[in-house]
């Protein structure tokens, strides 16, 4: 198995020796969420993933967090106005209220 790229449903398994020709696709596939092992003589000995802050989420997670937001406040009125939405803060001379 060693000096060949082998897939199944949940990891990529490559030697090291193979490795060093692909990192580059290797890091951006660990980085789009693919599971990659680096093996030695067909035993695993590295596992590429990315670095995650815990405060960093997905895509979909934003999205998801977007939706929610966006149903708790509901539809805007027909009539609004992003750009004068916070009129009231200030007089009529433009200083705040």
């Amino acid at each position: 198995m060693d000096h060949q790229l082998v897939h199944n449903i949940y990891m990529t398994h490559v030697s090291i020796s193979d490795a060093k020709a692909q990192l580059t696709d290797l890091v951006r596939r660990a980085e789009a969420g693919e599971h990659v092992v680096l093996t030695r003589h067909g035993r695993e000995v590295i596992r590429l993933a990315p670095v995650r802050t815990p405060n960093q989420k997905t895509r979909d997670e934003r999205a998801a967090a977007i939706r929610a937001a966006q149903a708790m406040v509901g539809d805007l009125p027909a009539d609004f106005d992003a750009a004068r939405s916070q009129d009231f803060l200030y007089d009529e001379d433009g200083l705040p209220a």
